[in-house]
């Protein structure tokens, strides 16, 4: 089943604050439901950031927003299940987590290349595979579908996923 997604806007005020509380009284894990209905809502969130268009800096690179995303997903550390894969502000927002990033200019394109150390995005993936998982029982998940959702998070990453399907 095509579900529609959930947008959820941060105004660049709430980033400054680190206010994510009106999410939070949305989506904590204590208000979301269980079962079928919780399934239904993995891969349906796209976060975004508004009121910094005429900021120069890539996302990642502002202090500010680095500062909120950490501290979000302290709080709520849920990502993996919840945001969607087919969009690029999960990769986006796991940067803000990283201790260090390099932008790269490449001629010739608008956009700059991120690089960062591979262990490092694998290190936050590894912490946050248990808290996917936690939703994933919550949710009463099929272990295909647990598989299904790991294989596509390490392939957004660009990470090789060699795992069999459990038995």
């Amino acid at each position: 089943m095509d579900s529609d997604l959930i947008f959820y806007q941060f105004s660049r005020s709430k980033v400054e604050r680190g206010d994510f509380s009106h999410f939070l009284s949305l989506y904590a894990m204590d208000r979301l439901p269980t079962g079928r209905r919780l399934r239904e809502l993995m891969d349906r969130i796209v976060f975004c950031i508004e009121g910094y268009d005429e900021d120069p800096r890539e996302i990642h690179s502002i202090p500010e927003v680095r500062s909120f995303y950490a501290a979000f997903h302290d709080a709520w550390p849920y990502w993996l299940y919840f945001c969607n894969l087919d969009v690029g502000t999960l990769k986006a927002m796991v940067f803000c987590c990283l201790p260090s990033l390099t932008a790269v200019n490449v001629d010739g394109r608008d956009a700059v290349a991120i690089t960062c150390d591979p262990l490092d995005i694998l290190n936050f993936l590894k912490k946050d595979f248990v808290t996917m998982n936690e939703v994933c029982d919550r949710a009463e998940m099929f272990e295909e579908r647990v598989y299904e959702r790991s294989k596509r998070v390490f392939e957004y990453f660009g990470f090789p996923f060699d795992a069999s399907l459990p038995a």
